[in-house]
């Protein structure tokens, strides 16, 4: 069985990889540029997964671990092991990237149809799934950061897919920069726990951390630079910005992107590290997350773009899952993931399949103004688009926490972790305020989108009679995801109640053991969230009902005006719309300051260092060699070369008169010779 596991998850790694490379060089030339091939490439995949997942289930067994690795660089002192890991976390989440990668392939079938790019658009789509897979697969820091690399390269290339517009453009170069600032903290994080336990390999960083090789300030400044990198790919405050821009890009892009790839890797490097994370920096990662879920749900809100307000949703819903690990409760925040996996990409495939008949009934009215991701251009496409109604509204009623489905196990599960966190803690009470809240805000701006969307009267007329539903690619996927954000799924396996929130879940994703003295696990708060359960649930489906009360009253029977309450909260309503200008605030004390300090730099760089030292040092060099030349060919050359060459030529010109070849001369200077030494000799 081992080997089995090992070598499915070389299979699952590197089929999107192949499937890359044969689309990247030759998809054009293939039929259909190819699709079939990255398409039949992920359902391998999701079957393989398929496969380990039901062994997984059949065996039952939490403490299930397989691992395989080799060494990658060994010099010496330094060497790097690379390797997999493959447990039960790893087989779920397999899984969850498989299958909506293998829906978002299917639904960008017709979605994608006739694009410029459509063989390198499903190259790419290869290459964000391995770049996944990879950092699920790993069992260390520094091939999981390889992999972390390869996902931001490939949310760039994916979300700047139409990149001759200059905003699809701008939002590529947004996701990767804003990534890079969490990046550089990940990083450094790696690199403190390696100086002190000398392996990247997490049981090597666990067992160190549980010795004492790190400790104190510096695990805690470990753990924080980790978990930057987490609040990058996972948007967490502050560095929210980047994923509402992302919307640039291609919906089924956005589906995959939210739901199982990119801002899941946050959420996943949290659960992995978990075990060295310190009380303190546990905290910060509470009140970032708790922070990150109320702060973005009151901008979605307000928003009048579908895939905007999903995306700020998803912000929000990451934030519960940061606040979950953060109150120790880091099973609910995986369960979480899954769930939310199911009923977010469900419901940006809906949206997905709203913006295309949009598109084509704008398209058919020859109208090139109006916005088709505007929700106030809709209203009125429940009847024209059954099927991405109801698949919607499943998964609706999933995110908002209505009982029977499945968001509603997972989100009380993390909001009863923050109750018995606050119970054991009082200091901290804010955390499931900042839970509850969001949860009642949620709700609200989630049936305020279905309702303005699909009920009401349309509000585009001329509209109506060219919406109608998607084709089954687009179709199919809605129906299967909307299906599994139904909360039998998720208590089927074991036949458990819906109280123990999925129970064969968490009990497979097993508590690890604190390997950090004083951590949050030693308070045992997986016992405390369960006896917090009963109050969790119940405040729950209260904040939920009041949430979707209020959207019905608002936006279904307009008993209350929305735009007579947006006036009454005046400047709240504008920071709301506008996202707290953050992306104004950033350009104007961060950004525009950094390029007028690099032009200060440039221009001393150019007309200081440039033209005075570098070009100085040139001109005198020049000069010195100038002088130089000239001595070396008027004194040296001239004089002392030449002139000994001269004197030479001269000299040999006399010395060649003596050598007349007549004997008698040589006769004569012999005998001269001869009378010179005697003259010399009688001296």
């Amino acid at each position: 069985m081992e080997n089995i596991f090992i070598n499915y998850s070389l299979f699952i790694l590197f089929l999107p990889l192949a499937a890359f490379v044969i689309q990247i060089f030759f998809g054009k030339r293939l039929p259909r540029q190819g699709d079939w091939v990255s398409v039949g490439a992920i359902i391998i995949t999701l079957i393989l997964s398929i496969a380990m997942f039901v062994a997984m289930l059949m065996g039952k067994d939490p403490n299930f671990k397989q691992e395989a690795s080799f060494t990658w660089l060994d010099m010496g002192a330094f060497s790097i092991q690379l390797g997999f890991l493959v447990d039960n976390i790893t087989v779920i989440m397999l899984l969850v990237v498989a299958l909506i990668s293998t829906c978002t392939h299917i639904f960008s079938l017709k979605y994608l149809e006739g694009d410029i790019r459509y063989s390198r658009y499903f190259a790419y789509l290869g290459l964000f799934t391995f770049s996944m897979n990879g950092i699920v697969l790993s069992n260390n820091l520094i091939s999981m950061y390889m992999s972390w690399e390869l996902v931001g390269v490939s949310s760039y290339l994916l979300i700047g897919h139409w990149f001759e517009k200059d905003s699809a453009a701008n939002a590529a170069k947004k996701a990767f920069l804003t990534n890079r600032v969490g990046d550089i903290g990940f990083f450094i994080g790696i690199m403190l726990i390696y100086t002190a336990i000398g392996s990247f390999v997490f049981g090597d960083i666990f067992e160190g951390v549980s010795t004492g090789m790190i400790s104190g300030t510096t695990l805690t400044l470990a753990g924080v630079g980790l978990f930057l990198g987490a609040m990058g790919k996972s948007s967490q405050f502050p560095l929210h910005i980047w994923l509402p821009d992302a919307m640039e890009g291609p919906t089924p892009v956005s589906a995959l992107m939210h739901a199982a790839t990119m801002v899941a890797a946050g959420v996943y490097l949290t659960i992995r590290i978990f075990p060295l994370l310190t009380p303190d920096a546990l905290l910060i990662v509470a009140y970032v997350g708790g922070f990150t879920a109320l702060f973005a749900s009151t901008i979605a809100i307000t928003q009048n773009d579908i895939k905007k307000v999903l995306a700020y949703s998803t912000v929000s819903q990451l934030g519960y899952m940061i606040l979950a690990v953060g109150t120790g409760v880091y099973t609910a925040a995986f369960f979480h993931l899954v769930t939310h996996a199911m009923f977010k990409a469900n419901l940006f495939y809906g949206s997905g399949s709203v913006i295309h008949s949009m598109h084509h009934a704008l398209h058919e009215k020859h109208d090139h103004e109006s916005d088709p991701q505007d929700m106030r251009n809709m209203g009125g496409f429940k009847d024209k688009m059954p099927i991405t109604y109801w698949s919607m509204l499943v998964s609706t009623l999933a995110i908002a926490g209505v009982p029977l489905f499945s968001g509603f196990l997972s989100k009380d599960a993390i909001l009863a972790g923050s109750l018995s966190f606050a119970q054991h803690h009082p200091e901290h009470f804010l955390l499931p305020v900042f839970g509850f809240g969001a949860a009642a805000i949620t709700a609200f701006y989630m049936f305020r989108m279905m309702f303005m969307t699909f009920h009401g009267k349309p509000q585009m007329p001329e509209l109506i009679n060219d919406i109608h539903e998607s084709p089954k690619e687009m179709t199919g996927p809605l129906v299967l995801l909307g299906t599994l954000s139904i909360a039998i799924w998720y208590i089927l396996p074991h036949f458990n109640p819906i109280s123990t929130h999925g129970s064969w879940f968490t009990s497979l994703v097993q508590p690890v053991t604190a390997v950090v003295p004083g951590n949050l696990t030693a308070h045992s708060i997986e016992e405390g969230a369960h006896h917090a359960h009963n109050l969790a649930m119940g405040i729950s489906i209260g904040v939920a009902a009041f949430g979707i009360g209020l959207a019905f009253l608002m936006y279904l029977k307009k008993v209350l005006s929305a735009e007579r309450w947006g006036n009454r909260a005046g400047f709240m309503y504008d920071w709301s719309l506008n996202k707290y200008y953050f992306d104004e605030n950033y350009d104007k004390y961060l950004y525009q300051p950094t390029l007028r300090l690099a032009n200060k730099i440039a221009w001393i760089d150019w007309e200081l260092y440039d033209k005075y030292f570098i070009n100085g040092f040139g001109r005198v060099t020049n000069w010195a060699s100038s002088v130089a030349g000239k001595f070396d060919y008027n004194i040296i050359d001239q004089i002392l070369v030449d002139g000994l060459g001269r004197i030479t030529d001269n000299l040999g010109n006399i010395l060649k008169k003596i050598q007349t070849g007549k004997l008698q001369n040589y006769l004569l200077y012999v005998t001269a010779g001869v009378i010179i030494l005697m003259i010399i000799q009688s001296f």
